[in-house]
């Protein structure tokens, strides 16, 4: 394949029969359906001419602002087909992120999925030139009684089924070259203003492809689920790859629900971020500690075992000993066999993990249990995978060995990871002043990560721009100490301090119910039923959580541990300014809206 339209004749001839979609009706009933690869390249051409008429052209721009839905699927693969761009954008895009994305990419189109969505892009239609129409997935939205510019999917879907729009549709398929620009994924930045990556055909299929090389035995009989939302680039190119690998896709919307709608897709594979494993990891240590003294020595001598098998030699490609591999079989087929099947993942056999760190910690129970996961590496910029753990030998701590076909170098003096490859974005979009500043004078990309190499094996640090440094000259990676903090079934959410500091602090929104659980369990009954808000205050709940996470901080080096802490009575939220769309700390808008509280831990 030389171009994403490619896609729509390998799903009507190949997967002609093969289901590859899975979507939960509206209904209150929330049925599931599935569309055959036939089925999928109807939708994908009736968009395709809803589209044409709509007046979009190759290489204009069109927004999807939704979350995951199956029209957004479709509407994408019919942009492809008529060789136009597409934009997508996080759910919780605020207006004025939407504004800044429309006028910049001159948007010409937005679909849009619901009415938080609807009611930010209306009164654009007034007042960028360029957008001159919009269309609405979810028929419950309600409309503006002026509103004479947009209209409902299933109507525009219906209008584009004529004879002129096909011809024009069929004229563009074919037509497209690799090098054409197929997305632009806006950077939700957790700092200054979003840059739009320009990411071409090319550089899909050729992940798509060298996924397929290195992962040989997924394939059409898998299932996956759709989840994270498809403005991340983990999960555009991971759906990318599922479909043109056969492997079917469950598409989910709200992200929330996803333990309760577990059970019902049953995945083999899926990708996520490392939140999801935190989740996952707390959940059975809670299960387990809640668990019968008799139950709880079987888990932990299932993990031993599951332990030495997996991480003694599973991981490094070796043979473990005949009894071993007899006792981990035991407790697969048995206790943690179980375990899965609660979480609807007893089916799988592939978990690619990214986006953030995961702890070692969690990494080693998670590998012991029997979850295979992949972590990997990679940016908006590389199209998604620069590294990844490959069958046969991985090291835990390490963010996998660097995938063929990409050139990976560390600049001596600041250790950043610099990138050089065919899925290499050519740079961002309008933006003169990032590209000069994103590319060495040699060609390389700048990633802005700092790591190490030791072979072709990567070691992922931090942001550089991320590192502190306390007052006493001292290095501290505060992502790594985060995802330790954040193993604790106590913790949710946790954000370092210690940038030009004296010591490493760190501010925490605990994870309220088990706190007070724990509360309780101690005999605190009277503590443990105050307002969260003065919860939050009292100095013996922070006493309790500085005993609790010391263990966690083992390893680390003394200027690395946290010494100090603050609770949080409410959390970092997308709302609240302190996350990004991908969950990410914005970490100056954390240090200014908690100044005082930060000062205070200090003194």
């Amino acid at each position: 394949m030389n171009h994403l339209s490619d896609l729509l004749k390998l799903f009507a001839t190949t997967y002609r029969h093969k289901s590859l979609l899975r979507y939960m009706d509206r209904t209150a009933e929330e049925r599931w359906h599935e569309w055959t690869g036939e089925q999928l390249t109807e939708h994908a051409m009736l968009a395709a001419q809803a589209l044409v008429r709509a007046g979009v052209k190759p290489g204009d721009c069109v927004a999807l602002y939704t979350q995951n839905m199956m029209e957004g699927i479709i509407t994408e693969l019919g942009l492809m087909a008529i060789r136009a761009v597409c934009v997508p954008l996080y759910a919780t895009c605020s207006p004025e992120q939407v504004a800044f994305i429309t006028e910049h990419a001159s948007i010409q189109l937005i679909l849009v999925g619901e009415q938080f969505q609807y009611n930010n892009v209306y009164p654009l239609l007034a007042t960028h030139p360029t957008l001159r129409h919009m269309v609405i997935l979810d028929e419950r939205v309600v409309r503006d009684p002026s509103d004479e510019r947009s209209e409902y999917f299933d109507t525009f879907l219906s209008m584009g089924d004529a004879m002129p729009y096909e011809t024009e549709v069929r004229a563009q398929l074919g037509a497209g070259t690799p090098d054409e620009t197929a997305v632009i994924i806006y950077t939700s930045g957790t700092t200054g203003t979003p840059k739009g990556v320009q990411i071409t055909h090319h550089m899909i299929l050729t992940q798509v492809e060298r996924h397929q090389n290195l992962f040989p035995t997924l394939g059409d009989h898998d299932v996956s689920v759709n989840f994270l939302p498809l403005s991340h680039v983990f999960e555009k190119l991971w759906v990318y790859y599922c479909l043109a690998t056969g492997i079917k896709v469950a598409v989910v919307t709200y992200p929330k629900r996803i333990m309760e709608l577990m059970p019902q897709i049953r995945p083999t594979v899926m990708c996520n971020v490392p939140r999801y494993w935190e989740k996952v990891y707390q959940g059975v240590q809670e299960h387990i500690e809640r668990s019968k003294p008799v139950m709880q020595r079987i888990y932990r001598k299932a993990l031993r075992v599951g332990h030495k098998y997996h991480i003694g030699y599973r991981i490094h490609g070796l043979k473990a000993p005949w009894g071993l591999r007899i006792s981990n079989a035991f407790y697969r087929y048995t206790v943690f066999y179980i375990l899965k099947r609660v979480l609807g993942l007893e089916r799988g056999r592939f978990f690619p993990t990214a986006g953030a760190p995961l702890s070692n910690e969690i990494n080693e129970f998670l590998q012991s249990a029997g979850f295979n996961i992949v972590v990997g590496y990679g940016l908006s910029e590389s199209a998604a995978t620069v590294s990844c753990y490959l069958p046969g030998h991985y090291v835990i701590g390490s963010v996998g060995e660097v995938v063929p076909g990409v050139e990976v170098r560390i600049d001596p003096e600041t250790q950043e990871i610099q990138l050089r490859g065919d899925t290499i974005t050519p740079g961002y979009y309008h933006n003169d002043e990032a590209n000069a500043t994103a590319f060495t004078e040699d060609g390389w990309f700048r990633t802005g990560d700092a790591g190490r190499l030791e072979g072709r094996t990567l070691y992922y640090t931090e942001r550089i721009k991320e590192l502190y440094k306390t007052s006493n000259g001292k290095y501290i990676a505060p992502q790594q100490v985060e995802a330790l903090l954040s193993s604790s079934p106590l913790i949710e959410q946790c954000a370092v301090v210690a940038d030009q500091r004296k010591f490493v602090a760190a501010l925490i929104y605990p994870n309220y119910e088990q706190l007070r659980r724990r509360l309780r369990e101690r005999g605190q009954e009277t503590l443990a039923d105050l307002p969260t808000a003065e919860l939050a205050q009292r100095s013996e709940v922070c006493d309790m959580l500085l005993s609790h996470i010391e263990p966690l901080q083992a390893h680390l080096a003394g200027f690395e541990k946290v010494k100090r802490i603050a609770l949080l009575a409410e959390p970092f939220t997308i709302e609240a300014g302190t996350l990004t769309p991908t969950l990410k700390l914005k970490r100056k808008a954390i240090l200014e809206q908690y100044a005082e509280l930060i000062e205070k831990l200090y003194l």
